[in-house]
Formats: C-alpha cells, structure tokens, sequence
C-alpha cells in the first residue's frame, strides 16, 4: 500500500483513471507474488516423512554411509545428505541409529485361524503377521508351506488381505497345507494343480514348500520341484523324517536347482537319526556344503523352535558357511523361546562372527532376490516405502539356541522405528511423535 500512494503521489496530476491502472497493477503483482509464494511452500514440503542423519545401510546399492532418506507417499522419495527438513510435514531424527530398508523374513507361519489340529494351516499355532512383525522391523513376512492348492484362496481373503504386513507364500506341495499327517499323503502332492494355484496367485505366491515327509522316498522332492520349474518360482525344502535318512548331498546335487532354498541350515541331527545336517557326527562341516552353495542352493536360518543348534551353527559358520536368509520360523512354539524375533536372530549371527552389513543383506537385498521380488529389499528411489530404524546396542547379551545353551554377544539390535508404505507401524521411543508440553 505504500507503493501504491508513492506512485499516486506522482501520478496525481493524472487523474482517475491513471489512479485506477496503477492500484489494479498492484494487486496483481501482490497476487502473483503471493502465488510464487504458495507454488514455493508446496514445492518445499514434498515428503510427507524424512528419516534424518541415520546410518542408511542399503547392500542393494553399496551405501554404508550417514544419509536422509525421504518418503512421499508409500514411496521412497530421495536418499541422498543434507536433505533439507522443511521439505517434509514430519522429520525422525535418526542419528546415532541404522537404518534399512524393511526387513524381509522368509519364514515365518502365518495362517491364523481357529481349526483344531490343523498344525500350522488357518489354525491356533500360526500367528497374526502384524502383532510380531513390525515390532521386529519386518515388513514382509513370507508364510512357507501353511496353504496348499486347496485352501491358497482362503490364506489369501483371512490372512493377507486382513494384514499390514505384506504377506507373501510357498504353497505347499500338498494341497492341503501344512496340517500335520496330511503332509504324508502322496496323492495330495499334485504338480500341475500346485503349479495352476501359484500362478492364479502370483500376486502372493513366490515358490514352493516341501516338509516333513517321513518316508524313505524322493517322490515328494521331485513333486515340488516339478511344480516350481511349471510355475518358475523356487522351492523351499524342509529337509527330513526318513529314517534312514535321505542324502543331503544328494538333495543339493541331484534334485534341488540353483535358486532353491534349503531351510533350517543350522538344525542338528534329531533324536531318531531321521534328519542329515549340514555337520557330521564329529560336529564338523561336510566338505560338499560349500560346493553346494557355490552351485546356487540358498541356505535360510528357519530359526523356529527346534531348528538351531550352536552345535551345527559354530562350526558351520566357523567353517565360512553362512546364511544366504535370515529368518525366523515364526510360530507359537518358538517366539517366546530361544527364536524371539527377526532382530534376536541377526543379533544372533552377529555374536557368530557375521559382518552388520551382511546381517543386514541377509535380511533385506538377498531374500529379495531368492524370491523373485528385486522391488522389495532396497531403498532405490521410487520402491516402496518399507523402512526399518535399528539401534546396535551394546554390552553384555545372552542369546540361547534350541537346546538351551546360552551364548555371549556383545551387541544387539533393536528396532526403533518402523515404516510400512509410508505409515509409522512402529514407533519404540516415540522418535516420530511430537512433543509433549503442558
């Protein structure tokens, strides 16, 4: 306005009219200028959430360095320093933590439901992905063998649909599923019918699962591997029961493809001799595991409640056999035992000897990769929003194998912070909250 009678001033000789030009140029230019203004804000706050001076650890790219990492949407915006916080309505102060993208746990049994002895098939010992999940910094959680051809579609309207948590699948070559003796039925062990349901189910579907089967027979071996190479997508084997028991070598050479996952890598012999590990009887790692690795066969944790013995796991590890997948098994009878949770079995790996960088690869890019969803695992810009903040404590930790025995780590991780498609799921110390003040 002080413009507008400076000029008027001058211009008053005028008359009217030149008054009128003059005041309607201004409030042009103040509306265009106020416009620029708002153009500027909007353009500003762009992310709706920026994680800031956090380690990011992203193995997919190489980065292992202090960065910002923004979200627009369910989408990963921009990774890049010094990103500027008025960018985005929400900003975390992440500094002093690591952060990942979301982990990706590959086994796990998350068929809830209320059938009686169903095992692990929409029954009581299956789990609801989202009380175990975010709390763990997993955001994709892959349920293996619970649904078979038979009852896929209702694992995917009762459990996936119903959950936060991206749930993913290995059908089950029985199409029953997972519901205990019915894993011995051989007729139900259908190829093409569990080739069709994977494919109608691609969606959710990502391989295979064979588990145990306690005959001396290598019909059910060869029935899963069938319908992964009609579906192309690999196969997860659960490997024992026979008694004797069947050749992992043999497994690993003459009927697995490269790409196939064998689970429970750390399990030992059982009670009844019904199950080969990947150590002899003097605790020793066998000479052809190695080569077996080397050839393409993916080993995963599938900590569970009796799959993970430190006398298989030491010398395995110590021998430089180390998991392609760190997962947990998750079920009833193993999250409150020595399993824990996805972050608890990292930790584990660490105590171990196993770099953070590889934890952390073998919880995010390498599951991603073995099960065929190279959009998940990372943090490249324009992948989904899955986000995890962990803190790597340290001291004095216990962590305790399947026997029972108890060994020292002296580090931990924790999760702080968890994003799932943009949205805060997990929020340990309130690091995204706003501050109270009376």
């Amino acid at each position: 306005m002080d413009i507008t009678r400076s000029f008027g001033a001058i211009l008053s000789g005028s008359g009217a009219l030149w008054r009128g030009l003059l005041s309607a140029a201004v409030v042009t230019t103040m509306l265009t200028v106020t416009l620029l203004g708002a153009a500027d804000t909007a353009h500003a706050q762009d992310l709706d959430l920026l994680i800031n001076d956090g380690t990011v650890i992203d193995p997919k790219n190489d980065v292992n360095a202090v960065m910002d990492v923004g979200i627009a949407g369910d989408t990963i915006a921009v990774v890049a320093e010094n990103v500027s916080p008025d960018r985005a309505e929400q900003v975390v102060d992440a500094s002093g933590h690591y952060v990942t993208p979301g982990l990706i746990d590959i086994h796990g049994h998350v068929f809830h439901g209320t059938e009686e002895d169903a095992y692990l098939s929409n029954s009581y010992s299956a789990l609801k992905p989202d009380a175990h999940t975010f709390r763990a910094g997993t955001t994709t959680i892959v349920d293996v063998g619970g649904p078979g051809w038979r009852n896929i579609g209702q694992f995917v309207n009762q459990t996936v649909e119903h959950s936060e948590t991206r749930v993913l699948a290995f059908i089950n070559i029985v199409g029953a599923g997972m519901k205990g003796m019915p894993e011995q039925n051989l007729r139900d062990m259908n190829p093409r019918m569990t080739a069709m349901a994977a494919e109608q189910y691609s969606d959710v579907v990502v391989g295979v699962k064979l588990a145990h089967y306690r005959g001396h027979d290598w019909t059910p071996t060869e029935r899963a591997v069938e319908a992964g190479e009609r579906a192309d997508i690999p196969v997860m084997v659960d490997f024992g029961g026979a008694s004797p028991p069947l050749s992992i070598e043999e497994l690993f050479f003459d009927y697995l493809r490269p790409g196939d996952i064998f689970t429970h890598a750390y399990a030992l012999l059982d009670q009844q001799n019904r199950r080969q590990s990947i150590v002899d009887e003097q605790h020793e790692l066998r000479p052809f595991v190695p080569k077996a690795q080397e050839r393409g066969i993916k080993f995963g944790v599938g900590h569970g409640g009796g799959s993970f013995d430190y006398d298989a796991a030491v010398p395995a590890t110590q021998a430089g056999l180390w998991p392609n997948a760190i997962s947990t098994d998750l079920h009833d009878g193993s999250m409150n035992d020595g399993m824990k949770n996805m972050t608890n079995v990292m930790s584990k790996m660490l105590a171990l000897g196993m770099g953070l960088e590889e934890v952390i690869r073998a919880s995010t890019w390498q599951p991603a990769q073995i099960i065929q969803r190279p959009e998940l695992g990372n943090l490249d810009v324009g992948a989904p929003a899955d986000v995890a903040v962990l803190d790597l404590r340290k001291g004095s930790f216990g962590f305790v194998d399947v026997d029972g025995d108890r060994r020292e780590g002296a580090q931990k991780l924790v999760t702080e912070l968890t994003v799932r498609a943009g949205d805060v799921v997990w929020d340990l110390n309130g690091l995204a909250a706003s501050e109270w003040n009376e």
